[in-house]
């Protein structure tokens, strides 16, 4: 092993480009893998199969210690290894193990015996000791994957959680130096111990987006805004600066409610309570309706086929995912309705409904639209003045509900503003 290992990163999905071009960023040689050599092939030519602001700048800065290929043969000069493909989820929340299984086969036998091997792709507890082979120096690390903040996550990480097979030995050299040069704490503990921790993060970041949405619905009946309140929260030193405290429409993507699903079968297996859990999902497929609740009640009812403009398919800003959408899930409950929808980076006919009209732009999806829905935060969409909005759209019924538009200037313009946390005409 040299002063600087080169790390190698087996899996060009978001996380392992995302990692891999970080670990250029900071100094180090790096290899990345792919077994398509499409994939491989279209990211050395700097064509990323993934949306991820501030990637593409940091690949062209870095692409001199970036080397891109689809053969495994190379990934034996690499003294640290991770296997980093994104683990995809089933309807029923359950990681679909197959595809990473069989990387890691193909990383473990064409790894030099002195290299070590790293987990990162997210897995469920048991699986890095069910995989561990005699003499192979294997890790798990807990990956801190956001989309829409993978760079700045994976170049400055709070701490590196890594399952060990015994955690109380010294890390290799190569591994060592590689986590080191990131300046963060380092916590070394057994396989099924950060497996489960990176569940746990997931737990409670759902623990506090339940809580947010349950006061923040609470507060559009009782005249109350959640917008006033979490600010408050925000300076109690028990909850936090950083806490997710912002009401949204259920839990999107498809992580958080992978591992709320694997508590709940953990649970039901051994034995033990996971009622908490269970109501962490309940509440989330609650809120994924209110976007519905709102427009049966103020304008369905009364215009069973109105026109709806759509802003958004994504499950958040800045990604192409619509897993979990509440865009998509809202489409599926309008099939009388005539849609105009438009996302800046997701094509309208991902969608099948047999009355929508792909919108060139946002402004022409509020095109006579009765009533025209957010569904996604894009910070595209906060070009526009609620005035030129209001000038399009045939009724005044706007769905805003992460409060894009300034209540203030809605009012002015007409609009009948609906936020998440607040009465109709309540925020402010």
């Amino acid at each position: 092993m040299t002063d600087a290992p080169r790390i190698g990163f087996a899996g060009l999905s978001h996380l392992g480009l995302c990692s891999a071009v970080a670990a250029a960023a900071k100094g180090f040689s790096v290899l990345g893998f792919d077994p398509d050599p499409a994939v491989a092939e279209s990211v050395a030519a700097g064509r990323l199969p993934v949306l991820e602001p501030g990637l593409e700048a940091l690949l062209r800065e870095h692409r001199a210690r970036l080397a891109f290929g689809a053969d495994p043969a190379h990934l034996a000069e690499c003294d640290v290894i991770y296997v980093a493909a994104d683990v995809p989820t089933d309807d029923a929340g359950s990681s679909e193990l197959g595809g990473i299984e069989r990387l890691l086969d193909r990383v473990q036998a064409a790894a030099d015996a002195d290299a070590c091997i790293v987990v990162l792709s997210q897995v469920p507890p048991g699986f890095t000791r069910a995989h561990a082979r005699p003499g192979c120096a294997l890790y798990y690390q807990v990956e801190t994957l956001v989309f829409g903040r993978a760079v700045e996550r994976a170049l400055e990480p709070e701490r590196f959680i890594l399952g060990c097979a015994d955690p109380r030995a010294p890390l290799p050299p190569a591994l060592a130096a590689y986590l080191g040069a990131f300046g963060c704490p380092i916590l070394p503990m057994r396989y099924e111990s950060a497996e489960l921790a990176k569940i746990a993060v997931n737990c409670c970041l759902a623990a506090s987006i339940s809580v947010a949405n349950a006061l923040a619905e609470l507060s559009e009946h009782i005249g109350a805004d959640w917008a006033e309140i979490a600010p408050a929260l925000r300076l109690d030193r028990r909850i936090g600066a950083h806490a997710y405290l912002a009401p949204g429409l259920g839990i999107g993507g498809g992580n958080i409610e992978r591992d709320l699903a694997s508590v709940v079968r953990l649970a039901e297996r051994h034995g033990t309570d996971g009622a908490v859990v269970r109501s962490f999902l309940a509440n989330s497929a609650h809120r994924k309706d209110w976007a519905i609740r709102v427009l049966r009640a103020a304008l369905l009812e009364k215009v069973p086929g109105a026109t709806i403009g759509i802003w958004g398919l994504t499950y958040k800003e800045n990604t192409r995912s619509i897993k979990n959408s509440p865009a998509i899930a809202l489409i599926k409950q309008l099939s009388d309705c005539t849609l105009r929808v438009f996302d800046p980076e997701v094509q309208a006919s991902v969608v099948k409904h047999t009355r929508l009209i792909a919108a060139t732009d946002a402004l022409d999806a509020a095109r006579n639209a009765d009533a025209l829905a957010i569904m996604t935060p894009w910070p595209h969409f906060r070009r526009h003045d609620a005035a030129e909005v209001a000038e399009r759209m045939r009724g005044r019924l706007l769905l805003d509900p992460y409060r894009l538009f300034d209540p203030e200037r809605a009012r002015m313009a007409g609009l009948d503003q609906r936020v998440l946390g607040a009465a109709p005409g309540g925020a402010g």
